[in-house]
């Protein structure tokens, strides 16, 4: 087997049996800075398209990046459509992360337009996924059971449809968005309210219950806000990301600055 369809069977299985993972994420389009991230050793790096500029084109770099380094690539489109998941798929993403998921029926919709035949309705196409050809037969034998699918659970709604949307075993594993929850459930950018909590627990759980893995984000990383992020039951981390890093150094070197002044 192709060692890329290895890397990627790694990293469904980890998701399956709930292994601890560490994932970084970037919004900024440069190759250079996945390729300065998969140097950590992430499980997987995540490119942020809902809320940044990258294009398809840029996303396809990032991916080749991501992966030059011998790490996996999972871009979280703008929306669900395929207009934006089979060309990120071609571009040989090694699974995707959607946001905003509510609904069963979006499931068995991010399922069809993932995998491929009997299991999805995946149109099949050649491009660099397929290594413009020379593996077409082995990619399309091989994806349905290497490749990942994460959903983010981002509202209310979500958690009170969270038995539904993991009951699909193509699903493996979700991404809890705080901000989001919040502003779902009225106390928009409290992050910590005991409702974004309660909500969040109720996620949790009901991902043990079903075996499939669990995580969220840490804007400002720490070992303390780390531990604190698996004592919740969380099974993987995100590790704040490029903007956040920036911001961050930004933020600190303007109160430096500040202070000579």
């Amino acid at each position: 087997m192709n060692q890329i369809f290895e890397r990627r069977k790694k990293l469904k299985t980890k998701l399956k049996n709930r292994e601890r993972l560490f994932a970084g994420w970037v919004s900024y389009a440069h190759p250079s800075i996945t390729e300065t991230f998969a140097g950590a050793g992430f499980d997987f790096i995540a490119i942020d398209m809902e809320h940044g500029t990258v294009s398809l084109e840029q996303a396809q770099r990032i991916i080749a990046a991501a992966q030059s380094e011998g790490s996996l690539c999972l871009p979280r489109p703008v929306s669900h459509s395929n207009d934006w998941t089979k060309p990120l798929l071609d571009s040989g993403a090694d699974g995707m992360l959607y946001p905003m998921v509510q609904t069963k029926e979006e499931v068995r919709n991010l399922i069809d337009i993932n995998k491929y035949p009997k299991e999805g309705k995946r149109s099949f196409g050649v491009n660099r996924a397929q290594n413009y050809g020379f593996i077409f037969d082995e990619y399309v034998e091989n994806w349905n059971a290497t490749s990942s699918l994460i959903l983010q659970i981002e509202s209310i709604t979500a958690v009170e449809n969270i038995d539904s949307l993991l009951s699909f075993p193509e699903v493996d594993g979700v991404m809890i968005g705080p901000y989001d929850m919040s502003g779902s459930l009225g106390v928009p950018g409290q992050t910590t309210h005991p409702l974004v909590l309660e909500a969040s627990k109720k996620v949790i759980l009901a991902c043990e219950k079903y075996g499939k893995s669990c995580g969220s984000q840490i804007a400002d990383v720490t070992e303390e806000a780390m531990k604190k992020h698996f004592d919740q039951g969380y099974t993987y981390c995100i590790l704040g990301s490029d903007l956040f890093v920036l911001w961050k150094w930004a933020e600190s070197m303007k109160k430096l600055m500040e202070s000579f002044k």
